[in-house]
């Protein structure tokens, strides 16, 4: 989420406004910015990753304007269709802002059945008739914070009186079962003819007659109810079958709102990557795991599949996110980063340029520090950022940039406290650095030292570049990337923990003239102050305690570590046996200790289950209590807190964190009940004993360590895509290696982008990744083309008005024979 630009003033007096944007599913908020003060060109700069835990149509952005006394008000909004997602894959795009209004706000579908048949009256004459019944809906949208849905249906036509039939209104429900049928006649008795079932006159306006289904939000406020969305069905189409039914997609009214020009409430900016990966059983992949896996061992390793993959992909950071997953997942990330580190050191002239630039080993490294290293950073900054962050203590030391009544001394102190406690708390949590990361150090400390034996700082230079430069000070500098703030900072903030960065970053270099490493005059004053031997000889201890092998003790680091926080709604677990059984919102908190509630963040907990007493966490069936993103913690004794989280991605997150940290568990249960006990039984299988054993398998069966929580199958895939989309280069460094092996000359100019060293080994291998992928693309075909001849368009996975669904199969037809 980049920016806003240009939106409109507000009415008042100072016509600025405090705004905030939203990122939705459709209309279910999963995540929301800070706060941009008096601004009508907000700048955000946030990025939310998510997985995305269920089906949806739009990805939608919306910007509201704070209000301190009323609901806060929406400007306007950006809705991307799902199958328009891949337009705007990971590029930096403008979107004007469109108008919202109620009538606009639609999701969920409809299951429909029309049936028209013929009566015959007791004259002797027929007349037609319609049977409409609405069988259910699902994903309706919630609004404000409840729906209770129902349909009314309408037969339309030019010379007809609508009359509107009304189903049940169903309660606390976003997927209503409905079942009612509704009659309409159709056309005016007629005398009985055997050439037509209408005369001329009724078929024409049958023709012209349409079914329509409004759904509606009842609600108690006086507005009246909300609309939901609708669906308008011409009758033509029963004329060739008497009986149809379907589900369909709710549409937006169309309230000729059509006069706002599109330009009067500014732009968004926004980069989107969304990817959609369909990963078959890990059978498939063996072919070209297999060649992946063996790159630590190809001599030389330029010749490897993974180094391979580095040189044709446009990013090196595309290729090092899947291969450092798939790596880690079977436990050959060391040998493959030591291997393709040990070469690049080769390749590097002077010691002062060592990992320095955006190569596939630094790419490969951050991406594993950043994995496997989360909660290292969590445990060592997160006390102290979260101090700055509310704190706000001035630290500015440019003269020019003081604001009024603020002490150059005073804030060159603060600054030098806080440098000071972070540099502390980093040379001191050598011992807690997890082993993944020493390990790579340990080869990149033996690389560097045996390639420059003159240089004796090399050693820890090639450590630092990456422990300092590339993870402690970005990590300082955008807490929010590292999961470490959950918003940007604001700019006094920001700016504080630039200047901290900064000095930590030339801390941790060792850099021989610090004073001249810094451009600005006031930077290198400061800098003064840590211009002591004690720092250079902290930061080569902690270097040397971190990049050595096999030397520490795990028990001395078991400290809690903050996993997760927020708010969420619990229902009272009925300790007392007539107590109270209501649902409240708490401050949830989880360690790798244990799982506790507060009534406010900071307070004490009034419940606290040790992780060893977790026996499995589930999704909760929404029947149980009417709510949406609800799960369940089970306990011993068959004890179980029921929780609403706030959106389905953020239910994902709190299931998968607790599972993933109660995993290894001895007494784990391998049966849940999926819905609740109420009103003296189980409403998933009706048992009447509170004690009862589940009555379904329980999920799970996610790996223990927590940070590691990968599939090798599905990172197999994406690299399987990455080679299939870089095709044509993968192809190009196959003549390249050909053209090297015959003509031992000079380069021609388009093959020297690729490095080969070894042209017969490269070409083997590329042999071996050409056919690995030319057999899952045929897969993948087959695949498409099985599902293709069974799908029925109007089912429930595809309902009428599915865009990307008409695509698909206007793609299939143009491929193949196959007819609907």
């Amino acid at each position: 989420l980049g920016e806003a630009k240009n939106l409109p003033t507000y009415p008042g007096p100072n016509k600025m406004r405090d705004c905030y944007c939203t990122v939705n599913l459709d209309q279910e908020e999963v995540f929301r910015t800070k706060i941009v003060e008096k601004s009508l060109c907000p700048f955000y700069g946030e990025d939310f990753y998510c997985e995305i835990p269920r089906t949806f149509r739009h990805l939608s952005f919306y910007i509201f304007d704070r209000d301190v006394f009323r609901r806060d008000s929406i400007i306007g909004k950006v809705a991307i269709q799902k199958e328009d997602l891949q337009k705007y894959h990971n590029r930096d795009t403008w979107f004007q802002l469109q108008h919202v209004d109620a009538d606009s706000e639609v999701q969920g579908k409809v299951h429909l059945e029309l049936r028209l048949s013929e009566v015959i009256t007791d004259t002797g004459v027929v007349c037609h008739k319609l049977a409409t019944r609405v069988l259910e809906c699902q994903g309706l949208p919630i609004v404000n914070g409840q729906c209770d849905p129902y349909a009314t249906v309408t037969l339309a036509g030019p010379s007809r009186q609508s009359e509107a039939k009304k189903t049940k209104v169903k309660k606390k429900t976003n997927n209503p079962h409905f079942d009612e049928v509704f009659y309409f006649e159709v056309t005016r008795p007629s005398s009985y003819n055997k050439k037509s079932h209408f005369d001329i006159e009724d078929v024409d306006e049958v023709d012209k007659m349409e079914i329509r289904v409004d759904l509606w939000n009842a609600s108690n406020l006086k507005f009246g109810d909300e609309f939901l969305g609708e669906l308008r069905l011409p009758l033509k189409f029963l004329r060739q079958s008497s009986s149809y039914e379907a589900w369909y997609f709710l549409q937006p009214r169309d309230n000729g709102n059509k006069s706002l020009k599109p330009d009067d409430l500014g732009s968004l900016r926004l980069n989107v990557v969304y990817t959609e990966d369909h990963v078959f059983s890990s059978d498939y992949y063996s072919p070209l795991r297999d060649v992946l896996l063996k790159s630590a061992d190809v001599e030389p390793v330029s010749a490897s599949a993974a180094h391979i993959l580095g040189e044709v992909c446009r990013e090196k950071q595309e290729a090092a996110i899947p291969l450092v997953r798939l790596f880690l997942h079977y436990g050959r990330i060391v040998p493959f980063i030591s291997a393709i580190a040990n070469a690049e050191v080769k390749r590097t002239q002077d010691p002062n340029t060592i990992f320095r630039g955006n190569s596939l080993t630094s790419k490969c490294i951050d991406e594993t520090m950043k994995l496997a290293g989360m909660h290292y950073l969590q445990v060592t900054l997160k006390p102290i950022i979260d101090e700055i962050c509310q704190v706000h203590k001035p630290c500015e030391i440019d003269p020019v940039k003081l604001k009024d009544g603020e002490n150059l001394e005073n804030n060159r102190e603060n600054l030098r406290q806080y440098v000071d406690r972070i540099f502390t708390v980093i040379t001191k949590s050598g011992v807690s650095c997890p082993t993944v990361m020493c390990d790579i150090f340990f080869s990149l400390r033996e690389s560097a030292a045996k390639r420059f034996q003159g240089d004796l700082d090399v050693r820890y230079t090639a450590v630092s570049s990456f422990i300092f430069l590339r993870f402690f000070a970005p990590a300082i500098l955008s807490p929010n990337l590292f999961q470490l703030t959950p918003h940007h900072p604001d700019p006094q903030t920001s700016r504080t923990l630039t200047l901290i960065s900064k000095t930590i970053q030339t801390l941790g270099s060792l850099s021989k003239s610090k004073s001249a490493s810094f451009k600005e005059s006031y930077m290198a004053t400061f800098y003064d102050y840590f211009n002591e031997q004690k720092y250079a000889d902290a930061v080569k201890n902690f270097l040397d305690l971190i990049s050595s092998s096999g030397r520490r003790d795990h028990k001395s680091i078991e400290q809690p570590i903050l996993l997760k926080e927020g708010f969420m709604i619990k229902r009272a677990q009925g300790r007392k046996r007539f107590g109270m059984k209501n649902f409240k919102k708490r401050w949830f908190r989880l360690t790798n200790h244990e799982f506790t509630y507060q009534k406010s963040k900071g307070d004490h907990p009034l419940c606290s289950i040790p992780i060893e007493n977790i026996l499995a966490v589930e999704r909760l069936e929404e029947e149980s209590f009417k709510m949406k993103n609800m799960f369940q913690v089970i306990q011993p004794e068959r004890r179980v807190l029921y929780i609403q989280a706030n959106n389905c991605v953020e239910a994902k997150d709190w299931i998968d964190i607790l599972t993933k940290v109660s995993q290894c568990n001895k007494k784990r249960l391998t049966v849940y009940h999926p819905s609740a006990y109420l009103n003296g039984h189980w409403l998933c299988c009706k048992a009447t004993a509170d004690n009862t054993p589940g009555c379904t398998p329980c999920t799970g069966g996610l790996p223990a360590n927590i940070q590691l929580d990968i599939d090798g199958d599905r990172e197999t895939e994406r690299i399987y895509s990455l080679f299939n989309l870089y095709m044509p280069k993968l192809e190009k460094m196959q003549e390249a290696c050909g053209s090297k092996s015959v003509y031992d000359g000079p380069e021609e100019e388009e093959y020297s982008t690729f490095i080969i060293d070894d042209p017969k080994e490269t070409y083997k291998t590329l042999k071996l990744i050409i056919e690995g992928v030319g057999t899952l693309e045929q897969e993948h075909a087959q695949y498409k083309r099985d599902k293709f001849k069974k799908t029925k368009y109007g089912s429930q996975e595809h309902p009428i008005g599915d865009k990307s669904f008409q695509t698909y199969i206007r793609q299939q037809s143009e491929i193949s024979a196959h007819s609907i």
